[in-house]
């Protein structure tokens, strides 16, 4: 498999005239080309975990997630990398045709073990898992040590050139990381891509070693997690056409939808200085029927 790349990491900036009006200048930090499965965020959040679980000395990495999970893939190909088993513990019951995600999972080894979404939800391990050697990761690897590995990803960029830095949400992993790495002059927004995310703030404040200050979106969601309308593919494919920037239609679509949007808001002041986390996700897209995305 292709070793991880972070000297692909590139800062696009992006000339809208909705940008150029408002005297806004808008990047973003293409961490979607470090990898072509373990891209984006995921190597930064998962990064610690596996090397605990090599200090530990544990043989066998098991993590959670559902049918398109970005972090079952991206465990998967990294659990294969570094020499260790893997499972997932995949939330609902085994459909008659397993998802790409799950297809790709299972040829870097991982072992599969569907589960009732109550079960899930409260992270209970099957049976059928155990053993002395386990380590489990957490899904979307939330937690300290996922944090504090987002926390690198701002080393990637000219870090003390922006104002704002603007990011995707599921678990809040990244976004704690993204908060404990820049400073109180600096402020950052993120773009929950789940319908009624309720606990969100509260997650991400307990990953915080500081009190600082953030701001989350929740009207986003386009219908919820992994959910879209005609109007995200439409505003995606224009995006692409743009600046030939692959989005996926989970996370990265909608936080760029979200931004011009609040742009056109004025929420971000004159002058500001924008940077957006490109965290990778693409192959999700790979669910939508063919011809959808013009990429």
């Amino acid at each position: 498999m292709r070793e991880l790349s972070f000297q692909n990491i590139t800062t696009d900036f992006i000339n809208d005239p909705v940008f150029i009006e408002k005297n806004i200048e808008v990047a973003i930090l293409r961490l979607d080309k470090i990898h072509p499965v373990i891209s984006g965020n995921k190597w930064f959040k998962l990064q610690l975990y596996i090397e605990e679980a090599k200090r530990l000395q544990k043989k066998t990495i098991v993590t959670y997630g559902g049918a398109w999970s970005n972090h079952i893939i991206a465990a998967a190909a990294a659990c294969k990398d570094n020499d260790f088993n893997s499972i997932g513990i995949i939330r609902g019951e085994k459909p008659a045709k397993i998802s790409t995600t799950l297809f790709y999972a299972q040829g870097f080894g991982m072992i599969l073990f569907y589960t009732s979404r109550d079960d899930f939800k409260n992270k209970k391990v099957p049976e059928a898992v155990t053993g002395e050697d386990l380590y489990v990761i957490p899904e979307g690897g939330y937690g300290m040590l996922g944090a504090n590995g987002a926390a690198t990803i701002l080393n990637h960029c000219e870090k003390k050139y922006f104002s704002h830095f603007c990011c995707a949400v599921g678990t809040g992993t990244m976004m704690a990381g993204l908060i404990q790495s820049t400073s109180k002059d600096q402020q950052v927004t993120g773009i929950s891509v789940m319908k009624n995310n309720n606990e969100l703030e509260i997650k991400i404040k307990s990953l915080l070693q500081a009190e600082k200050q953030f701001r989350l979106f929740h009207e986003y969601h386009f219908g919820g997690y992994a959910k879209y309308t005609p109007e995200l593919i439409t505003f995606m494919n224009n995006f692409y056409k743009q600046t030939n920037i692959p989005l996926d239609f989970v996370y990265t679509g909608k936080l760029i939808f979200a931004v011009f949007d609040l742009v056109q808001q004025n929420f971000f002041p004159p002058k500001s200085k924008l940077l957006l986390i490109h965290s990778g996700g693409l192959q999700g897209n790979a669910s939508l029927e063919k011809g959808t995305l013009i990429y």
